[in-house]
């Protein structure tokens, strides 16, 4: 099979705050067109990792590659216009509550480039379209439900036609088939535009649908990198307990001891 492009590459790098590392010895190659999602425990290094790549927090160690420019050596401004060929969809969309939809889409095309407003308002209407809210433009991020937000937010981390967005849990806070639709429009959009996703998220169905390739931390560093059905099959024990949803030994424990206690309390026979 032909090698993709190489979009996001990480060699020997060492992640950390201050002179604490988090990551250590983090060598990954992210292909061009491909969504990759990023799992991992509370305290695995997701947010950092993701930080690392998004121009936030600079390796103690290593290189970061950005389609292919070493981040950290550029100076601001050339970083500033690297980046800008990428898009961020935070946890909770981030949009400001004080502007309307409309201005929360068409904020990076105001600050980045010189389109008249007729311009910046038809790719506003444009994106709207693409994530199903055509006619929502004059109301506040209050006014419309979580699923919506999350739906702006999209639409204005693609305004500028990235060629990589950047995930933060997109479904955080979503029932489940709110979920699955913007789950939907992700994917939609990467078939659309051939961009690059990098999802960071612990829904099992998110991942298995969205996730062409999948990247796991534990321990301080990267344990396990495949499709979703070769991590599945994994013989590491906590990538396959993941994928199969097995309770962590603790819980187990935990239900020895409950029933030992219920059968205290059962009435013996007599005799």
């Amino acid at each position: 099979m032909e090698k993709r492009e190489v979009v996001i590459s990480l060699e020997n790098v060492v992640a950390g705050y201050g002179k604490t590392p988090i990551l250590r010895d983090l060598n990954l190659e992210l292909e061009r067109g491909q969504i990759t999602a990023l799992l991992g425990g509370s305290g695995s290094g997701k947010s950092t990792l993701l930080k690392t790549m998004t121009g936030l927090l600079p390796p103690l160690e290593g290189t970061v590659r950005l389609l292919g420019h070493e981040m950290y050596r550029l100076d601001q401004a050339e970083r500033s216009a690297l980046l800008r060929r990428t898009g961020m969809l935070f946890q909770y969309g981030a949009l400001f509550g004080s502007r309307t939809v409309f201005d929360n889409i068409a904020l990076p095309l105001r600050e980045h480039t010189a389109l008249p407003e007729s311009v910046i308002a038809e790719m506003v209407r444009m994106k709207l379209a693409l994530v199903g809210l055509e006619g929502l433009e004059a109301r506040l991020p209050s006014e419309i439900s979580g699923g919506q937000r999350k739906r702006v937010a999209l639409a204005r981390a693609s305004i500028l036609d990235p060629e990589v967005i950047f995930c933060d849990e997109p479904s955080a806070g979503l029932d489940p088939i709110v979920a699955a639709g913007l789950d939907d429009t992700l994917r939609r959009f990467q078939s659309l535009f051939g961009m690059s996703l990098v999802v960071v998220t612990h829904e099992l169905e998110s991942i298995k649908f969205l996730a062409d390739r999948v990247i796991m931390l534990a321990g301080n560093a990267v344990v396990a990198v495949g499709t979703v059905e070769e991590l599945s099959k994994s013989a590491i024990k906590n990538v396959y307990d993941f994928f199969h949803r097995v309770p962590p030994d603790y819980v187990t424990a935990g239900s020895s001891m409950l029933e030992w206690v219920e059968k205290q309390g059962e009435p013996k026979a007599d005799g």
